[in-house]
């Protein structure tokens, strides 16, 4: 087994609130069906967890029902799976109603695999008079309540998700680039979006220290107000019910302009986490957006901040700290190229009965340089997408000034 999978499970177990005592490493060509690890190993499991007074054993593995159920007995404690921790780690943190709402249901998905022979005293008898059992035995009792409190939390949650796509809509109708902040988990991506917005999210050196995602407006040069989001972090094997779950809050990384993938610069495992995350991405469909990849915490990994442009001339990495603020002006600037690259210089003249679209322009920060004629209508020097100016060139008094007749740029009055 790697020792940074160790590592990092043992920082998963530490996040979840327990006190390690213990650590038992194993290697198998193939998961043994009873305990998932060799029968010799389940009673060293067992024996190093009574030496040593363990309340729970945590398995770095998925286990099926069964094998869970099997450790448990022998052992005579609770067992958690990565994917049990993981999910009691999430209900510790959720905050929102939503963020709960989509944890329970996480955990009840999760739990409706494991509900076998709970209740073995109330089950069916075989036929014969006098000899029948009840007409619903509580474990059916209990897969039906749980079925119907799943129903009701996707139900929930689809209205939710209803609302925070109208949210998104009217964004939508005032064109206002969205960049979504995603990486590893503990890669420092609250600690840089305080730096960028000011927003004080809680930060903490821990796994998954926030789960609710968190959006706010910031101004950028030559660009104006843009959306950041943080997200919730990666991790290596997201349970996949996890990742269904949390789908309408991801949606924030898939429905962006731009995607910030925040790395621990520091990580000797930071390639591998990369590749991890962008498994994810590709998993909730957010694989081919535009990607700035921001190297985090280069106080502590000795490098120099710096921007390196891709083959386009766009940057494709930044390297920064995000807790002394070393390359975050350079990271602003990048962010205003690589949020908007197909920016378009145009002339427009405007009508003073087109008026509302001169003052959007300058709501948008899209205005460049403007002259005033003298029947009122302006002739403004713009930058905006090619698909926004073609809209506006749409409306009713606004066309593009002819190449010959536009002037010089001149500062903006």
């Amino acid at each position: 087994m790697d020792p940074n999978d160790v590592a990092e499970f043992s920082a998963l177990a530490a996040s979840a609130g327990t006190v390690e005592v213990g650590v038992v490493l194993a290697n198998r060509p193939r998961p043994d069906p009873k305990y998932f690890v060799g029968s010799g190993k389940a009673e060293e499991i067992k024996a190093a967890a009574e030496a040593q007074g363990a309340e729970v054993v945590l398995v770095d593995q998925t286990l099926t029902p069964s094998q869970e159920r099997n450790l448990e007995k022998l052992t005579g404690r609770r067992v958690l799976d990565r994917n049990g921790l993981i999910l009691d780690i999430f209900a510790q943190r959720a905050r929102s109603f939503e963020g709960k709402l989509q944890v329970e249901l996480a955990q009840l998905q999760h739990l409706s695999t494991r509900l076998v022979r709970g209740w073995t005293h109330l089950e069916r008898q075989k036929g014969g008079i006098g000899l029948r059992g009840p007409g619903e035995t509580q474990l059916e009792t209990d897969r039906r309540l749980v079925a119907k409190r799943i129903r009701t939390l996707r139900q929930r949650l689809e209205k939710l998700a209803l609302q925070r796509d109208t949210s998104r809509h009217v964004r939508r109708e005032v064109p206002v680039p969205t960049i979504a902040l995603v990486g590893y988990t503990n890669a420092g991506k609250s600690t840089l979006f305080n730096a960028l917005t000011g927003a004080g999210t809680y930060v903490a050196d821990q796994l998954f220290a926030t789960l609710d995602p968190t959006v706010r407006r910031i101004k950028l040069a030559g660009v104006g107000e843009v959306v950041l989001a943080d997200t919730v972090g990666f991790v290596r094997a997201l349970p996949h019910e996890l990742v269904a779950a949390f789908r309408s809050t991801l949606q924030e990384a898939r429905e962006a302009d731009l995607l910030l993938h925040v790395v621990d610069a520091h990580d000797p495992l930071r390639d591998e986490r990369i590749t991890q995350v962008r498994e994810v991405l590709t998993q909730i469909g957010a694989g081919e957006l535009r990607e700035l990849t921001v190297f985090n915490k280069i106080d502590v990994a000795g490098e120099a901040p710096r921007i390196i442009a891709g083959a386009d001339g766009i940057a494709a990495q930044a390297w920064v700290s995000a807790a002394t603020g070393a390359g975050l002006d350079a990271l602003r600037d990048a962010l205003a190229r690589a949020v908007r690259p197909n920016l378009t210089r145009r002339t427009l003249h405007v009508a003073l009965a087109a008026g509302a679209v001169r003052s959007d322009l300058y709501r948008r920060d899209a205005v460049r340089a403007e002259r005033q004629r003298d029947d009122g209508s302006w002739d403004i020097d713009v930058e905006l997408e090619p698909g926004e100016l073609a809209k506006i060139l749409g409306v009713r008094g606004v066309v593009a000034a002819p190449e010959a007749t536009r002037p010089r740029a001149k500062a903006v009055a």
